[in-house]
């Protein structure tokens, strides 16, 4: 499989498609429509990986930094508390990705999601809108409300690829 572009061809190396590539967590900020102050979910020191393969695939995941070890040396024996702490403190997800431009002439990234730590996202699609910076830097976003209220929220996370 390989990744889409918006004329419907793929796109197979760097030069044909800008995502490929891995690229390490900068900040992830989640504003919200409410005038509370802006978030960081995983905190200010947050660490993640998103990685878009020659093959149309993705996968990116993000933890908070610091992240304390299990009393365990198996995660199915370690305590109930230090398992909830450890999902709590880790987002993770994989699929097939294709880019688009948006209803708004943006440029896109869809993501198809067949893999993830919460189950919840299996089967789902997610669409980041796509900016990429002249520092280098890209910015996936996407809105979505408050689970449970009418409260309009705003992701924004920022990538940057690896220095070499």
């Amino acid at each position: 499989m390989t990744a889409a572009t918006s004329a419907g061809t793929a796109s197979t190396d760097a030069q044909t498609d800008p995502l490929q590539g891995t690229w390490h967590l900068v900040r992830w900020e989640i504003a919200y429509g409410d005038g509370r102050p802006a978030t960081l979910p995983f905190g200010a020191q947050a660490t993640g990986l998103i990685t878009y393969s020659h093959d149309g695939t993705m996968s990116a995941c993000i933890a908070r930094a610091d992240r304390p070890p299990l009393s365990s040396d198996s995660v199915r024996s370690a305590p109930e508390a230090e398992r909830l702490a450890a999902f709590e403190s880790y987002f993770q997800y994989a699929g097939p990705y294709a880019v688009r431009r948006g209803p708004d002439g943006r440029q896109q990234v869809v993501h198809t999601v067949t893999h993830a730590l919460n189950p919840n996202f299996v089967g789902t699609t997610q669409i980041r809108n796509m900016d990429f910076a002249s520092d280098g830097t890209l910015t996936l976003s996407a809105s979505d409300t408050v689970p449970g209220t009418t409260v309009a929220r705003h992701h924004r996370l920022i990538w940057r690829r690896p220095a070499h």
